[in-house]
């Protein structure tokens, strides 16, 4: 499902939960479940259920500083929200579907108010709960767009940390993604701590012999 640049989310698929009683309908989005390297992080926010008009949007379609901004309004309105990071040791152990579910279960749980219903990206959680699971829920839905936001811009700041942590390669660019510059990277220096090693990238390279790396950080 193709969603152009200028739809606006609404309240549609909270309506739905809203007019069985469900009241407090979370919206679930993650950030980084394609990168090489880094968590993938999950956030999770249940609006006030007033059908108001927000200015968030699906963060792919924002600015840096948008994000930012917006980001924070998410934090000021919301009645509830939390994030969570799955970082590589996980998403090597559990995969990348499993450890984004496990994040978003810790994201829920620490939610107060509980939520009563949930809308996610196209994300099938397995809860007890009601769940809307559409594709594109972030350029959809006001809940999940406001995750969007929380997810894309707190990790891109751990993406900052590990840029300094490990300099050379990058990631306060590219995030983690395979772009050209962290291939290279990864080519002269090696793979680090921070990288996903169960992806087939990653995999590949951790099978060459050892004298075709540099030094790794």
């Amino acid at each position: 499902m193709t969603v152009p640049p200028s739809v606006t989310p609404d309240w549609s698929f909270e309506r739905e939960h809203w007019r069985r009683g469900h009241f407090r309908v979370a919206g679930v989005d993650e950030a980084g479940r394609g990168a090489w390297a880094g968590p993938v992080t999950v956030a999770a926010v249940i609006l006030p259920g007033s059908a108001a008009e927000y200015p968030f949007r699906d963060s792919k379609q924002l600015s840096a500083a948008q994000r930012e901004r917006y980001a924070q309004v998410v934090r000021e309105v919301a009645l509830a929200w939390a994030v969570e990071h799955a970082w590589p040791d996980e998403i090597d152990r559990l995969n990348i579907l499993g450890a984004t579910h496990a994040a978003a279960h810790r994201a829920l749980a620490r939610l107060d108010p509980a939520p009563q219903a949930l809308v996610t990206d196209y994300l099938k959680l397995r809860v007890s709960l009601p769940l809307s699971a559409p594709p594109r829920a972030d350029a959809l839905s006001y809940s999940v767009a406001a995750a969007s936001l929380l997810a894309k811009t707190e990790r891109d700041r751990v993406m900052l940390e590990l840029d300094a942590q490990h300099p050379g390669y990058g990631f306060a660019g590219h995030k983690g993604y395979g772009a050209p510059a962290h291939r290279a990277a990864l080519h002269e220096r090696g793979v680090t701590g921070a990288h996903r090693r169960s992806f087939a990238p990653i995999r590949a390279l951790l099978s060459e012999p050892a004298s075709l790396f540099g030094d790794p950080d």
